[in-house]
């Protein structure tokens, strides 16, 4: 069953900004239509109403307490035919209404006390739907009476649709045309933000298909550290794919030697001769655990917990110290509690365990072991001391020692190989070592693993 295969990143930030957008652009439209439909209702309740001042200021009242209103209004669409503006003047015993009106049957609203406005919004279920806005007034006659009358102003719908109309197709017309650039400029930005993660996949295909050896290109500060893990982490591999083919090619070298004395043996007649059969039988044992012993040095984990000094250095001292305990060696410890080893808990026993052998084996009395942090701006460093008071180690000397099967003294027992196995260790973490003169007179060897920049 074939499963579907997710979204890209560019898919994924181009639908979600654009559903973000079109959101956005919807919303403020919506707003806006809703702002100016609410503006042009306000515009068209002030001109009913100037309407009404109007026919306010134009009116008197006779003797028989009804109004007086001239023939030509001083609103000329009062006085058009249809024009869509209409008004009533109506009383206890008047009534009065525009000319404008002549042919339309309009439903006037009841009327209102005085001093009170209403304004009333168009009925969509008559014929002609129209803005309404009436006003309550007392009329004070001679004799000193009040007379009520109610003033309307109506207005037809036609005009305020097609404001509102056109006033909707611009918005939406330049909301559209907004949301087109600006998803244009979208593709455009998020196009030049995501090449880098287009280069980082396109450059390790290349590595895939053997074309480099390494991501060598100079990316961002975001993907700074995830190429540098990566080409870490391919460094890693390489080496210790590499290490392990000369591990099996050294393995099948040198068991060629004692096989093929094995071989000669037992095809001769002397086939008795237990002691050479042991003897090439001992020396394969220790040529398979020398190899196996540099197979385990040949990687390390990339990512990996940090891990305190202290307690693996007190295992190590605790055996050596029983290992020669005839000698009443003196170890001290100058480890700084926040020290740690971003490592295998193996690799950090095999660094210790091989450099306190040493130091035990050649010192007189004392070994100091130093531990000290170095800074880091993600990941701390680390730096470790071994030093004794033995005789010390020449610095013409320190190069060559440091080559695998080689001892500082061919009559004590030994292969040679435990300060190389250390140079490997440091060399596949790509930490400094380096080897000099202690101030207890002895040898000093210094291990520095540099923390992130």
């Amino acid at each position: 069953m074939s499963r579907t295969r997710p979204l890209s990143l560019t898919a994924r930030l181009t639908l979600a900004v654009s559903i973000a957008l079109v959101a956005f652009l919807g919303l403020t439209g919506l707003v806006l239509d809703r702002a100016y439909a609410d503006s042009a209702r306000d515009a068209v309740q002030d001109r009913l109403q100037g309407v009404i001042y109007t026919l306010l200021v134009a009116a008197d009242l006779d003797a028989d307490d009804r109004l007086l209103l001239p023939d030509a209004t001083p609103e000329p669409r009062l006085s058009r035919p249809s024009s869509g503006l209409y008004a009533r003047v109506s009383g206890e015993r008047f009534g009065w209404n525009s000319s404008s009106q002549v042919g339309h049957e309009l439903e006037w609203p009841p009327r209102v006390t005085t001093g009170e406005t209403q304004f009333y919004l168009p009925d969509l279920a008559v014929a002609e739907p129209v803005f309404t806005l009436s006003l309550g007034v007392a009329w004070e006659s001679p004799e000193g009476r009040d007379v009520p009358f109610t003033f309307s102003a109506a207005e037809s719908t036609v005009a305020f649709e097609a404001q509102l109309a056109e006033f909707r197709r611009s918005l939406w017309g330049w909301l559209g045309a907004a949301s087109v650039l600006l998803l244009v400029v979208q593709s455009v930005v998020l196009g030049w933000s995501l090449k880098p993660l287009r280069t980082v996949a396109a450059d390790l295909a290349r590595v895939r298909r053997g074309e480099t050896d390494a991501i060598e290109r100079d990316y961002p500060q975001e993907l700074a550290g995830l190429t540098g893990s990566i080409n870490t982490f391919i460094s890693a591999e390489r080496k210790q794919l590499a290490r392990f083919r000369n591990s099996l090619a050294d393995l099948a070298h040198s068991l060629k030697t004692p096989l093929a004395v094995m071989r000669t043996s037992l095809e001769s007649d002397d086939v008795g001769d237990g002691e050479l059969l042991r003897s090439q039988v001992k020396r394969m044992d220790d040529i398979v655990g020398y190899q196996l012993k540099r197979a385990r040095t040949s990687g390390h984990q990339t990512f990996a917990r940090p891990i305190t000094i202290a307690d693996s250095a007190e295992d190590i001292v605790q055996t050596l110290e029983q290992a020669h305990r005839d000698r009443q060696i003196q170890c001290e410890f100058a480890i700084d509690p926040q020290a740690r080893f971003y490592g295998e808990t193996g690799d950090l026993a095999e660094l210790l365990g091989n450099l306190l052998e040493n130091a035990f084996k050649w010192c007189r009395q004392r070994v100091l072991l130093t531990a000290h942090v170095l800074p880091g701006k993600t990941r701390a460093g680390l730096e470790l001391i071994i030093e004794d008071d033995g005789p010390g180690i020449d610095e013409a000397e320190a190069e060559r020692l440091l080559q695998r099967g080689v001892r500082g003294d061919e009559q004590l027992p030994g292969h040679g190989i435990g300060l190389a196995v250390v140079r490997e260790l440091t060399d596949s973490y790509g930490a400094d070592l380096g080897i000099t003169r202690s101030e207890l007179g002895g040898a000093r060897i210094w291990i520095r693993f540099q923390g992130d920049t």
